[in-house]
């Protein structure tokens, strides 16, 4: 949700100041897409931290086949910490830009941009942390968004991994339970991919800027911020489709609902027979995928393995 609302707000802004050199809504989105785009990648950095912690219980847990269903009320509580978290640690974003204006010296046309410098309107307590932020903000983006998430979400899968190898001797290699863990792991770690691949050259960039920045022209400045613009915004457009690319129930859950869209929900009694076969199916994968408690278990036949 939070990479759809970058998309909706954040790129077109972008876009116009692009084609018009105006910025759209002035100074406002000048503070507000700042603080959306760094919001976005804290929601990133503690989902991915936050899908760590809950495969490392699945991997420890004494019974992790028959781990109960986790409250709707809890799951939002979680969601709200990372939420609030997130754009908590955001807001110098919004005191730290600002609208500015110059002459460009070519066509001598007035075009508009966001700099970096705190209001002097600010009381001297909150400018002295604006700028004590905006002198870390470098450190801070690669500490915290970007070393946290790989090594928390490395970590994670090496001690799942060491876990499940001691633990494989005594279950089935075949089990559904294993395959669906194994897969988790690989959509947190595709994630993972994505969000370092997509951010690496931002603080590349960050980095070059702090050290090199008298000597690179204004011009040279605003193409490397429009690029890491760019894989932020590819960044939100590949993670909801690898999601429900790599995520199978909740992807057979999409296409369920688009389907019933396309189709008016009409009461055929060859849909509502597919419709329930695939529902069915979604269940029995969904209560895997998700670790939900399995009614009593079906009776092993007298021959065989209980593989």
């Amino acid at each position: 949700f939070w990479d759809f609302l970058i998309l909706f707000f954040c790129l077109p802004v972008v876009i116009f100041n692009e084609i018009t050199k105006k910025r759209l809504l002035g100074d406002m989105s000048c503070r507000i897409v700042p603080f959306m785009e760094v919001s976005s990648l804290g929601v990133t950095t503690f989902s991915l931290c936050a899908l760590g912690i809950d495969r490392f219980h699945a991997a420890t847990s004494p019974q992790a086949s028959t781990r109960p269903i986790e409250q709707c009320q809890s799951i939002i509580a979680k969601l709200a910490v990372i939420w609030v978290g997130s754009m908590t640690l955001s807001v110098p974003e919004i005191l730290l830009w600002q609208l500015a204006q110059d002459t460009s010296p070519v066509s001598g046309v007035m075009t508009e941009y966001c700099t970096m410098k705190p209001s002097s309107n600010l009381p001297e307590s909150i400018y002295s942390l604006v700028l004590t932020y905006q002198n870390a903000r470098m450190w801070w983006y690669f500490g915290c968004y970007f070393c946290l998430p790989i090594l928390f979400t490395v970590s994670c899968q090496l001690v799942t991994r060491r876990i499940r190898g001691t633990e494989k001797k005594s279950e089935c290699r075949g089990s559904k339970h294993s395959q669906c863990e194994g897969h988790l792991n690989c959509t947190i770690i595709a994630l993972t991919s994505i969000y370092g691949l997509c951010t690496t050259p931002e603080n590349v960039c960050n980095i070059v800027v702090a050290y090199m920045s008298p000597d690179m022209s204004k011009q040279t400045l605003d193409l490397l911020n429009l690029i890491n613009q760019f894989f932020l915004f590819f960044k939100c457009s590949v993670t909801p489709v690898l999601l429900l690319c790599l995520c199978r129930p909740l992807g057979q859950a999409f296409m369920d609902c688009c389907c019933c869209c396309c189709e008016g929900c009409g009461p055929d009694t060859t849909s509502s027979e597919s419709s329930a076969d695939s529902k069915l199916k979604t269940e029995m994968s969904s209560s895997i995928f998700f670790d939900k408690p399995r009614e009593t278990p079906p009776p092993l036949l007298a021959l065989g393995t209980p593989c």
